[in-house]
């Protein structure tokens, strides 16, 4: 009987401890993913409290930014009116450091800062050196032919080309004409990037208002921009490109301003993926990004292009001739792509980011490592066509014949310029004549 009884109570025993388990478990299952989502409200926030406020105010991942060229294989055939043929070199592989400063907190629950970044040649992660040269049509030209130049200016241009290298003249306009070029002292593609931030962001910390998290308030000072030529191409939406909300679903977007590109951007979930045994979401630019009003029409503020697939910046770079596009011309009008020989544009070519559903850390495209910082132009090319003031396509017999004997049209440069997975393509023109090339030394290449 003894026996029976303590079995009996054995058995009820572990009846009542399994009652509990199970109790214990739905519990769980209900109260642990609300604690876990609370502590991840709660440290994602921008506040010096949080968890996440030192990496948030410098990274401690690496970054590491590639840059390719389209180096120009044909000059002298091109001046002849035969198509532009390159080859891409790359990539040209730098480390790149960011810390926020002058972080200023609000009363309206926003938080300002400026974000000074920093490069490193990576020589082992490279395929390529600092010392390569490679042949790309001449920007000075480019820029100091724009908008309403004096004739007796562009002559001037045409001696100093001929007689001096582009650093004197460089000085030289810069004495006379300090308007002229962006840039001061020696010449650089990306003159002032190291060492320097991308402007004043002043973004929501989500202290009071959790659902405005990371969003931005202004930039510069700014609730929008004046580039474009209609109210809603103007907008700032979206985060500053450093972290969004957590908890994204596959009905979630990223939307961000981009002070290089100018403007906000807008990425569109695509499928889930796995990187290194982490789930993420694929997000990717539309195919519209930078389709012309013709085929979008909410783009039409940005760029009255004749072919769809590149966006005029120059509005907001100094008046230069620059484009941006996707890689190889990805998504765009076929007939930019057929007017240069060497594009291949391909599916890896075009943007996308890998974010964790659940916090806001993103890994960016191609190479790069878990983090959370997301610029555009990281992926975005620029192109610098010679195109005549009128013109805006690619084909070798629209040139711009204004550029005609009044400069070298083809210069020999280094690629000393940090930017993450660049690609330049500079379009040159038949008709331009050369004069010399130019050789740019790499330590000035993106000078300050």
């Amino acid at each position: 009987m003894g026996g029976r009884s303590r079995a009996r109570r054995a058995a009820v025993a572990l009846g009542v401890m399994g009652l509990l388990c199970a109790v214990l478990g739905a519990v769980m299952i209900v109260v642990v993913p609300s604690l876990i989502r609370q502590q991840v409200l709660k440290n994602v926030r921008i506040d010096p409290s949080s968890l996440s406020f030192n990496m948030w105010k410098e990274i401690p991942v690496p970054f590491y930014l590639s840059v390719y060229f389209f180096d120009v294989l044909n000059p002298e055939e091109i001046l002849q009116g035969e198509k532009p043929e390159v080859r891409e070199r790359g990539p040209y592989v730098y480390r790149e450091f960011r810390h926020k400063s002058n972080i200023t907190f609000n009363s309206n629950d926003t938080v300002s800062f400026l974000e000074k970044r920093s490069f490193q040649f990576q020589p082992a992660k490279s395929q390529g050196s600092e010392s390569d040269h490679i042949v790309l049509p001449n920007i000075l030209v480019l820029v100091s032919d724009e908008e309403n130049r004096p004739m007796s200016l562009k002559l001037l241009l045409t001696l100093a080309f001929s007689t001096l290298g582009s650093d004197p003249l460089v000085h030289l306009i810069n004495k006379y004409f300090p308007d002229m070029f962006p840039f001061k002292g020696k010449f650089g593609l990306f003159a002032g990037m190291n060492d320097s931030d991308s402007g004043l962001f002043t973004v929501f910390t989500g202290v009071k208002n959790f659902s405005r998290i990371h969003l931005v308030d202004k930039w510069n000072g700014l609730s929008k921009v004046s580039f474009w030529h209609s109210d809603q191409c103007n907008m700032i939406n979206g985060t500053s490109g450093q972290m969004w909300a957590p908890f994204m679903t596959p009905e979630s977007s990223l939307e961000f301003y981009s002070p290089e590109a100018c403007r906000s951007m807008k990425l569109v979930y695509q499928e889930p993926r796995v990187f290194e045994g982490i789930p993420t979401y694929r997000f990717v630019a539309p195919k519209t990004l930078f389709a012309n009003g013709s085929i979008y029409p909410p783009n039409e503020g940005f760029c009255p292009c004749l072919e769809s697939g590149i966006q005029n910046v120059s509005t907001c770079r100094f008046g230069a001739p620059l484009f941006l596009s996707h890689p190889h011309f990805l998504n765009a009008d076929p007939v930019l792509a057929e007017a240069v020989v060497g594009l291949r544009p391909q599916e890896e070519h075009s943007l996308f980011l890998d974010v964790h559903p659940v916090s806001p850390a993103a890994r960016p495209w191609g190479g790069w490592l878990l983090g959370w910082d997301v610029g555009l132009i990281n992926q975005i090319r620029g192109i610098c066509p010679v195109w005549g003031p009128g013109g805006a396509s690619a084909s070798p017999g629209q040139a711009c014949p204004s550029l005609a004997s009044l400069s070298p049209a083809v210069s020999r440069l280094d690629p000393a310029a940090p930017s993450a997975d660049w690609e330049i393509l500079w379009v040159s023109a038949p008709g331009c004549s050369r004069q010399r090339e130019l050789t740019f030394s790499p330590k000035t290449f993106f000078n300050k």
